[in-house]
């Protein structure tokens, strides 16, 4: 059972990729959060070259009540060269068991906590094998350490050859309405087919948009304001309630630092665009009329 609610909080830039975040400041933007219904927050053990899982954890370490209220979700898969990786000779992939274990462990260190909500595999290495992952993750669920399982950027033949060997819950890929692949390429297909939630990063296209960017980014932006102002609400409002509008549910990880975007993006849930509305953004998108 899917137990993620929309939105969540994407993390990878509170820490040292980013705004180099206190545990001061990290206690305040989560309590901020919570405060407004926001619970679940999306991080990876590579983030921060290694350390903004342990940031977060040091924030909620003392906060034992909390642990029951948010979820953490995290992933592993990708290895980092970095001074906390020296002995990494080359950025790659690691889905072994016994990686995988051993990352699920320490994360489970890094956050003070002794289950994460959903773990995830970061990306679909060519030297995958489903039958070794889902060793792991059966393990793990049997220990209580994990609850719920999912990939991240996996296309669909590449979660089919996982999910005959485990039970896929989420698939975090990127989604946006400058990033339209997964509405064509079978990804939200896929997702329907199997019951797997889609969780979509960079929602708003990286902050991308403005009326002064690309042609195309001009004619997003004006279709997007003129919905805005029917719906008398912001464009980021719209944008995240295009996404919304597709019948996985989809739930944006809004990576931001600021209170203020995250509520924007949960304001979104109000909104119930009408198909041609939808249709209206996704034309403007493609610069080309549906068949």
């Amino acid at each position: 059972m899917n137990t993620v609610i929309s939105p969540i909080a994407g993390c990878m830039r509170w820490g040292k990729w980013g705004a180099n975040f206190s545990t001061y400041d990290y206690e305040t933007i989560i309590n901020q959060c919570v405060e407004n219904g926001i619970t679940a927050f999306d991080l990876a053990d590579i983030y921060g070259d290694y350390t903004t899982e342990s940031d977060f954890g040091e924030a909620i370490k003392h906060k034992h009540t909390l642990r029951s209220t948010i979820k953490l979700i995290t992933k592993c898969g990708i290895q980092m060269v970095c001074d906390n990786r020296s002995h990494h000779q080359i950025k790659s992939y690691n889905t072994t068991k016994e990686h995988i274990i051993k990352s699920v462990e320490q994360s489970l260190k890094n956050f003070h906590t002794d289950y994460i909500d959903v773990f995830l595999i970061h990306r679909p290495s060519p030297l995958l094998n489903p039958i070794e992952v889902a060793e792991a993750i059966n393990q793990l669920k049997q220990q209580g350490k994990i609850l719920q399982f999912g990939v991240s950027n996996f296309l669909p033949q590449q979660v089919d050859a996982l999910k005959n060997c485990i039970e896929i819950n989420y698939n975090q890929i990127e989604l946006s309405i400058i990033h339209l692949k997964p509405f064509l390429d079978g990804t939200l297909d896929n997702c329907l087919q199997n019951c797997i939630r889609p969780m979509a990063w960079s929602p708003l296209g990286g902050g991308l948009l403005s009326e002064d960017e690309h042609p195309r980014f001009r004619i997003i932006y004006s279709a997007t304001s003129e919905l805005a102002e029917k719906y008398n609400t912001g464009i980021n409002q719209i944008l995240i309630a295009f996404l919304l509008k597709h019948p996985t549910h989809i739930l944006p990880v809004v990576g931001t630092t600021k209170i203020e975007r995250l509520l924007q993006v949960k304001a979104a849930t109000n909104i119930k665009l009408t198909d041609e509305d939808w249709f209206k953004l996704y034309t403007a998108s493609t610069g080309e009329e549906v068949a």
